[in-house]
This record gives structure tokens, sequence and C-alpha cells, in this order.
């Protein structure tokens, strides 16, 4: 059993992973910048991301991007000197609609309200690829259509794919938070997916 530490483990994917997880037997600590949370930090705080390496096998960001870039650097140095291993609750936008492009963000109705953090998501997935050096990681873009607000039931099942996105046969791409948290978590168990991103769908 892993020693998991979840960034944003009270938010919408971060609950959802933290519970998984949990139901599997892991020791799950949710850290967030407010109280409630098992841990108070932020993933800013290089001493603090060092004290969670050291003290878990798992670090999963599970956050909004806003910051995330600029803090990656602490992040990919205090898992590769604690010999944790870090994650990333990705976004859909820089998923390929098809192979050679374009990024599921480009294509013209891509909602406009969420291209900015589509793009700063992405942005964290071109550092990872570009320089993460001797750390290891993997990243996790769910569906097109993610979240609250399309929860559905828990199948216990879903697709995956590297970098190309999955749509159904109506063309529709969707993963319910439970699905996306049992792919998260198969994931943290099996290791199938080094430096690598992966892309989740029913």
């Amino acid at each position: 059993m892993a020693k998991i530490a979840i960034f944003g483990g009270t938010g919408y994917a971060g609950g959802h992973i933290a519970r998984e997880a949990a139901e599997r037997g892991h020791t799950v600590s949710v850290i967030s910048r407010s109280a409630g949370a098992d841990l108070q930090g932020s993933f800013a705080d290089a001493d603090f991301v060092n004290g969670v390496a050291r003290d878990h096998d798992q670090i999963v960001i599970a956050t909004q991007p806003d910051g995330l870039l600029d803090a990656l650097p602490t992040l990919l140095e205090g898992a590769r000197t604690g010999g944790a291993r870090l994650s990333f609750v990705g976004g859909a936008g820089s998923t390929l609609v098809a192979e050679g492009g374009p990024q599921l963000v480009e294509t013209p109705t891509f909602p406009a309200e969420y291209k900015a953090v589509a793009l700063a998501h992405g942005a964290v997935l071109d550092a990872l690829r570009a320089d993460a050096k001797d750390a290891e990681w993997f990243y996790v873009s769910p569906a097109a259509a993610f979240g609250a607000w399309a929860e559905g039931e828990k199948t216990g099942s879903y697709r995956v794919s590297d970098d190309v996105l999955i749509t159904d046969a109506e063309g529709n791409s969707t993963i319910g938070g439970a699905d996306y948290a049992k792919a998260y978590v198969d994931e943290i168990e099996n290791g199938k997916h080094k430096n690598k991103r992966l892309h989740v769908a029913y």
C-alpha cells in the first residue's frame, strides 16, 4: 500500500481520488491551503514540498493550474530528492482530436471561457515532457465533459489513450469522477505510464 498526498484533495477530482485510494487501503493525506485538510500548505513552498515528498510515495496535484507552472521546478526537485512519484490531474484541452492534431483547445467549438485554463494545463504537460529531469511523473487528462455537472453513475470501466481524444459513437467525450479516480489510482498502483500522459474516457 502507498502513502499518497493529494494537493487539492478537497476538490472534485482530488476528492474522488482520495476516496478511491482510501477504499483500496492506501494511506491518504489531503492537502489544502485552507483549514479542514489533513495538511495545510502550498506546492510553491519548497520546504513543505520536500517534507511531503519524504513522507509519501505519491504526490497528486489535483488543483487548478494557477501558479503551477512556476512551482513545477520546486515540485520536481522535491519529488526527485524525496523519492516520491509526481502525478497531475490535467485537462482535456491538450488532447488531439485526431492523430497529428489539432489539439482540442485549438478547435473552433472549444468554449472560450475555458481556453485560458486549458492552455495553462497544457503548458504544465509541455514543461514536464521537456524538462522533468530525474523525477518520475504521470499526467491524467480526463474526457472533454468532466466535472460535478457531468457526474453520472460509477461504471467501473474506462478506456485509455495516450494523446488522442476518446469519444463514443455519437462523438461525445465523457467520464464520471468516480471512474476517472479509478483510472488514476489504477495508474498509481500499476505504473504503466512512466513520464507520460494518459487520457481516460468512456
